[in-house]
């Protein structure tokens, strides 16, 4: 942790950036994000076993936008969301520092984000322990089972948008469910209207989500709605060998077209 202080005082100090995402204690024993931009400030950033929260998020905020050169602190997700927004055209490289965190906590220095995608190809992509054990138990049901599953999971949904607020490939001005004209997903929550609203964000997110869990940390109700869109990450991988996250300057799987796809997956 003291490298990573280091590093981010450094930065500040001669200003390369002009601010340091990081995490710092909250109240409560929570820890919460943390922008730095006083040199004198940056004993403040933390690393433990609470920081989960995908800091990149905060990246394609107006506000911190106009800080400038940005440095961030990223655990093995927040690099992968870094690299997946700026094939996006939603960040440049020229813009970001990353001050990389393994997932033994130690500090990890990137030059420039060739540095980061070759790190990134050899690191453990998969699913936590506890959501992989879970994805196995779904996996393993017959197809009615799952579609009970799911549908008694996702009618519990009340709207509320927590996941789309907290997904930070969620990053859309005006999102799909709030056009009326014409009303594509019911506003009122009942149970085909949550299906068609989680199935469709599922969909946008295939070939982009990271597996950073914070759908279904923000869910109030508990649903595990990260092993849905998970299971689209397993397609795309599957059929198009395309894993997010991976290249800053991946083409986006359900927008482009290669003459070579197999297409076994049309029926």
């Amino acid at each position: 942790m003291n490298n990573l202080r280091n590093k981010a005082k450094d930065l500040l100090e001669n200003k390369t950036v002009n601010v340091v995402i990081g995490y710092s204690e909250g109240s409560d024993n929570a820890v919460r994000a943390a922008f730095i931009t006083d040199p004198g400030d940056v004993q403040q950033l933390i690393f433990d076993e609470r920081c989960v929260q995908n800091l990149a998020f905060y990246l394609m905020k107006h506000e911190v936008k106009h800080y400038g050169k940005i440095a961030i602190a990223a655990s093995l997700p927040v690099m992968r969301t870094i690299l997946q927004i700026t094939s996006e055209c939603q960040v440049k490289e020229e813009n970001i520092v990353v001050l990389g965190i393994s997932p033994e906590g130690s500090y990890i220095e990137f030059n420039n984000f060739k540095d980061l995608e070759t790190y990134i190809a050899t690191a453990n992509l998969s699913l936590p322990d506890a959501d992989a054990l879970r994805m196995k138990e779904i996996e393993a049901m017959t197809q009615e089972q799952r579609w009970e599953f799911w549908t008694n999971e996702l009618s519990r949904c009340m709207k509320c948008y927590a996941c789309r607020a907290a997904c930070p490939m969620c990053y859309c001005t005006r999102c799909q469910v709030e056009c009326n004209d014409p009303q594509w997903v019911t506003v009122e929550a009942t149970p085909l209207g949550n299906l068609e609203w989680h199935l469709m964000r599922g969909m946008h997110l295939a070939g982009r989500c990271v597996n950073c869990g914070e759908c279904a940390r923000a869910c109030p109700l508990h649903i595990p709605i990260n092993l849905l869109t998970y299971r689209t990450v397993q397609s795309v991988k599957n059929n198009f060998n395309v894993a997010a996250g991976t290249s800053a300057s991946m083409e986006s799987v359900l927008s482009s077209f290669n003459s070579n796809d197999k297409e076994n997956f049309i029926r």
